[in-house]
């Protein structure tokens, strides 16, 4: 059950800008039944929250993980959860004061006034549903009417042939085109604001280009548009106004440009330093606000000459029907040296993902071979497997690659036990949280106790029980917020440097990939289409898919 609380003697009467605010609220705050503080009272995840979504602009909220940027979003369209208390001293919705609704109220206003995106279209969209059923269940128009609406709908959101699309089902759409129609859905009721909840988080570069641009044009056309993300860079891209969220509260809010290149409050400019990109190259990502960035090692380290793995003419296809054949990878040539840091950059279904498993030996290649440890490896059992758990994965779930009744402990040990025995066991797991920073009382938690930031470290601590040679990141960090990230990202460079271990760096985000990487490969339809130093390939692109790609990339 929500309950909105209305203060007593509060003037509601618009003001002199009420014809541009679609949205208006002051004083938002949001607590719930099952959260609490030490003296019992309801601990207040939002407090004081003053906003305004005007018509024809774009509003950003930006904020880490549990900052309360979700749970205001939510707010603004009575989704905020069960047993949640909302109280506010203004809480105006197109003309209409919302402090006193009931939940008939609010279906009425969701969809017809406020459309709602969420991040991941495959989980918001129904299954059983095909594409035009979902578009069109807002549609207030004749039956007879509702498919020519749909397919001008879905066209004018960017899904090619219509015709064609509607009939789809989710799964039978890639991400971008899932959430292209995820966005056509939250339109279809003609809303007057759009609230976008992490809607490109996921989604490559290209495609997450592709959804602002659509972002930016709904709001040119007059619509109010309210944009939640974590991503400094995808927000400087697209909104006029930005306020930022810390702890539940707005710390700092103003224009693109002002919070953004001239940020004032400490936590604002802690956000900006952790984006990663050229200019990071070396340093810390995880400072302190205010500071100089450090040097993440002493740059004494060089490259080996030593070859820790190759591939060789790797190819992986698979059958269509009728004779039709598919190439995930093809013709694929990668040297890893030891102590080196190669990125594998590319959209979804570029074959990156492909080429990860075939190194880890997850997938057997169709044509050519890997050498690991100096061993020659086809998946025929002809040959001789690389040496045990010499290459690790990092994968990008870390929740999804655990066992869930395992405790940390027994996570880490999974490896450790492949390198180690008997008492030697526990100190080395004690080794390796200290290597990844990670407090010796978690040892005995589970990892849906920790922090997404936690859970990460946990997954490198165990890629790492093996004394690995090489380690490969499978989207390592996409799902984390930009701190977060920047942690992760400075263990990693630290555990190369430490340890002299190879990392193959697989990630949809440039600035991550031109941040830690010493060489670059472009996939593109499964085959490598441009390789050189970081600098090389993302300053001088040759290749028109690099150059494409690289203008897609949002920056500050």
């Amino acid at each position: 059950m929500v309950t909105t609380v209305l203060p007593s003697g509060i003037n509601t009467a618009p003001d002199e800008h009420a014809g541009d605010v679609l949205v208006d609220v002051k004083g938002l705050s949001v607590s719930f039944d099952t959260v609490r503080a030490a003296d019992g009272a309801h601990l207040q995840v939002v407090k004081d929250v003053d906003l305004r979504i005007r018509r024809g602009r774009v509003l950003a909220i930006v904020g880490e993980s549990g900052s309360g940027k979700s749970v205001t979003a939510r707010a603004l369209i009575g989704l905020a959860g069960d047993g949640s208390r909302i109280e506010a001293d203004t809480f105006d919705l197109l003309g209409t004061d919302a402090r006193g609704f009931e939940e008939r109220d609010w279906r009425s206003v969701r969809g017809g006034q406020i459309g709602f995106v969420l991040q991941d279209a495959l989980t918001s969209l129904d299954p059983l549903r095909t594409v035009q059923a979902e578009v069109a269940e807002a549609m207030r128009i004749p039956r007879g009417q509702r498919v020519a609406a749909v397919e001008e709908l879905l066209a004018s959101v960017g899904i090619p042939d219509p015709p064609y699309r509607r009939r789809n089902y989710p799964h039978q759409l890639s991400g971008g085109l899932r959430q292209r129609a995820l966005i056509a859905s939250a339109l279809s009721g003609r809303p007057d604001v759009l609230v976008a909840d992490e809607p490109t988080t996921a989604l490559d570069v290209t495609v997450q280009a592709r959804i602002l641009g659509l972002l930016r044009t709904l709001a040119d056309d007059g619509r109010g548009v309210l944009l939640i993300s974590h991503d400094l860079a995808v927000v400087s891209r697209v909104a006029d106004d930005v306020l930022v969220m810390h702890h539940g509260r707005i710390v700092e809010q103003g224009s693109v440009d002002e919070v953004i290149h001239n940020p004032k409050h400490d936590y604002t400019r802690r956000l900006v330093a952790a984006v990663p990109g050229r200019d990071t190259r070396g340093r810390r990502l995880s400072g302190s606000a205010g500071t100089e960035p450090e040097q993440v090692v002493p740059q004494t380290f060089t490259v080996s000459d030593e070859v820790v793995a190759s591939v060789v003419e790797v190819g992986k296809f698979y059958r269509l029907g009728r004779g039709k054949e598919f190439a995930a990878a093809e013709d694929v040539n990668l040297t890893i040296h030891r102590g080196e840091v190669v990125g594998l950059v590319g959209e979804s279904g570029s074959g990156k993902s492909t080429v990860a498993r075939i190194v880890t030996g997850l997938l057997a290649p169709d044509t050519g071979h890997v050498e690991i440890d100096g061993r020659k490896w086809t998946g025929n059992r002809r040959h001789v497997p690389p040496r045990l758990g010499i290459v690790q994965l990092v994968a990008q779930d870390s929740v999804g690659s655990f066992d869930p009744r395992y405790t940390v402990r027994e996570i880490i040990n999974e490896t450790v036990a492949l390198r180690h025995s008997g008492d030697e066991r526990t100190g080395r797991i004690q080794e390796l949280l200290d290597l990844v920073h990670l407090p010796a009382g978690v040892i005995d938690r589970h990892p849906r106790s920790l922090s997404g930031g936690q859970r990460q470290r946990v997954s490198i601590a165990r890629a790492l029980g093996s004394d690995p040679e090489l380690l490969v990141c499978d989207e390592a960090v996409s799902a984390l917020d930009v701190s977060i990230q920047a942690q992760i990202l400075d263990l990693l460079l630290e555990i190369r440097a430490v340890r002299n271990t190879a990392l193959l760096f697989i990630s949809h985000d440039i600035g991550v990939v031109h941040h830690v990487a010493d060489r670059v490969l472009v996939m593109h339809r499964g085959r490598v289409v441009e390789e050189g130093t970081a600098d090389e390939v993302f300053d001088t692109p040759q290749d028109p898919y690099t150059q494409a790609l690289l203008q897609a990339v949002p920056t500050l």
